[in-house]
């Protein structure tokens, strides 16, 4: 069990501790900041993407990277996660921010810390591995075409005000705005979205995004000088300064602490924190914790397979938890460990959770000394940006690998997932996928548990009398199972004397088989059918001993081996001539 032992463990700072005990040292340090540097650089494009993308000023994506990014890493229990908003939650927070307002939102992911750090005391994290993976391909598969959604107005530069709430509206709003697709805009757009797609090609060590935004900003200020009106982040967010002026794009202030609930609700209204109002914020906390802990888990999972160092699952829960409940009060959207963040980390030479402190740090002092520059990036370009984020997200060559390879059953929940994500919600989509893949997983190990009739199969039988036979049950007699075979084992044994049930191959009986079994015997004690079972394993007898399910001794009677059985069959086809 050596093996599983991060599955169960808990405690705070797991990562951080494990590193300390471990020894660090300068050498380590240096490679930190570096990779800290690095991923830090990486991620303000991002974060203002995705928060923007959720429904909020681009500002509160940083301070959620700054908070949690921070905070993450200190107290949770993987060496290479790095948090902070990811695409994930734009299904789950875009409609949230909608319906709520800001206020909502930062309410909503503080209960969701809350569920998170609970699952983290209840050692939660070991379900991880219970997870199908058509069931998580389904529903990031989903959440990737939802968010490409989201990017068409400003990739075409569409003068939408909002979207609809349900998808078809929204495929049916962007529609009747097409006609007034803007030139500009939509070369900005496809030009990042281009250079994204054949940078790669060149293999430089600099991600792709870095300088397709600084290319963009450049397009898209020559375009505008020369009469275009390409959006930006500084033409399109305002801020009020304390002066009771107004500035544009993101204020170059260190994050503020403020109650989440006196933050705008709704339409800019005020939010109202009373008992409605959380049970209606308790759907999305749950959709939040839920989708923060599977993805920050699996996030974990994939960096130990690139390091070969094992992670804490409960302790990285109470990482994000702890996260996801401070960051808000600072204007911390929800934030959860970041696959691409975290693996360019560990790729740039990250060995602790230092490097994503060091990450927090600079895109602290990116906020603070080059917000001016920040206004400039387009947002066509943030689209084409979060188109190609949507689009990893989603993993669709192995999904399409699925689809050509795997069962009937493994396609029909990944499309289900996919569908429900798309069409209502990541909470309907993974509830009725699970629910999905366990019925059909239940089927598929009913439909293993047969009757093979061994009479006359000499490796397994010596003798038996006329008018008996031998029956081999094979699989597990649970609910599922347990009334088809022992109906088939009564509709066999009508004309028969009696029967030899070699159980030897039945590893699990529960209480449905139990029950059938009963049934089994007490018909067979009205017909005089004598039913001889012999050869069981140590979970049945120990269920049929709980059950205090006793053979008669005359009718019904057990025995340790086939050779016995058969033994006491003869001897009773002697005592009846």
């Amino acid at each position: 069990m050596s093996h599983r032992v991060h599955l169960f463990s808990l405690r705070l700072a797991h990562a951080m501790r494990a590193v300390l005990s471990e020894g660090y040292t300068r050498a380590a340090l240096v490679k930190d900041i570096l990779a800290g540097c690095v991923v830090g650089i990486i991620a303000i494009p991002l974060a203002m993407a995705l928060a923007i993308a959720s429904g909020v000023p681009p500002q509160y994506g940083l301070y959620s990277a700054i908070i949690a990014g921070f905070l993450v890493a200190l107290t949770g229990g993987s060496r290479f996660s790095v948090s902070g908003p990811t695409a994930a939650f734009v299904v789950i927070l875009h409609p949230l921010v909608t319906q709520h307002g800001m206020a909502g939102l930062l309410v909503a992911s503080i209960m969701a810390g809350v569920i998170l750090m609970l699952m983290a005391y209840a050692r939660l994290g070991r379900f991880i591995e219970y997870i199908p993976e058509t069931v998580t391909l389904g529903f990031t598969g989903g959440i990737g075409i939802v968010i490409a959604t989201l990017q068409i107005p400003d990739f075409l530069g569409l003068q939408v005000a909002t979207l609809p709430e349900h998808y078809y509206e929204k495929i049916i709003t962007i529609a009747q705005h097409l006609p007034s697709v803007d030139l500009s805009s939509l070369m900005v757009a496809s030009f990042t979205l281009v250079f994204m797609l054949l940078w790669p090609k060149l293999k430089v060590a600099v991600p792709a995004h870095l300088p397709a935004v600084i290319l963009a900003s450049i397009l898209t200020i020559i375009l505008n000088h020369y009469g275009s009106d390409v959006a930006t982040i500084g033409s399109r967010f305002h801020y009020l300064l304390a002066d009771g002026s107004v500035g544009n794009g993101i204020p170059s202030v260190l994050p503020q602490f403020d109650w989440p609930w006196l933050r705008p609700g709704a339409g800019g209204e005020s939010f109202s924190l009373n008992w409605p109002t959380i049970k209606d914020l308790i759907p999305a906390a749950f959709a939040i914790a839920m989708l923060g802990a599977i993805e920050s888990l699996l996030c974990a999972v994939v960096l130990d397979g690139m390091s070969g160092k094992r992670h804490s699952a409960n302790s990285e829960l109470l990482g994000q938890g702890i996260g996801n409940i401070v960051a808000p009060f600072f204007g911390g959207i929800t934030s959860t460990a970041a696959i691409a963040r975290s693996a360019a980390s560990l790729k740039a030479g990250a060995v602790s959770p230092v490097a994503a402190m060091v990450h927090a740090l600079v895109v602290l002092l990116a906020l603070v000394m080059l917000s001016g520059l920040l206004g400039y990036l387009p947002m066509p370009a943030l689209a084409a940006l979060l188109l190609v984020v949507a689009w990893n997200m989603s993993e669709a060559p192995k999904s399409v690998r699925i689809v050509k390879a795997a069962p009937a059953s493994d396609i029909a929940v990944f499309a289900t997932c996919l569908t429900l994500t798309v069409w209502f919600d990541m909470v309907i989509a993974i509830s009725a996928g699970m629910l999905l893949a366990s019925v059909l997983f239940v089927r598929q190990i009913a439909g293993m548990t047969k009757v093979v009739d061994i009479t006359d199969n000499k490796k397994f039988v010596t003798e038996v009398p006329q008018g008996w036979k031998v029956f081999k049950i094979k699989g597990p007699l649970f609910f599922a199972a347990a009334d088809r075979v022992f109906g088939e084992i009564n509709e066999q044994v009508k004309s028969l004397d009696g029967v030899i049930l070699t159980m030897e191959s039945v590893p699990i009986l529960d209480a449905g088989g139990l029950s059938a079994l009963s049934k089994l015997m007490t018909a067979q004690c009205d017909a005089g059918v004598k039913v001889f079972m012999c050869e069981w394993q140590f979970q049945p007898l120990k269920t049929l001993a709980k059950a205090k399910l006793t053979p008669d001794g005359d009718i019904v009677r057990f025995f340790d081996s086939l050779e016995n059985a058969e033994a006491a069959a003869k001897a009773s086809k002697l005592s009846r001539l």
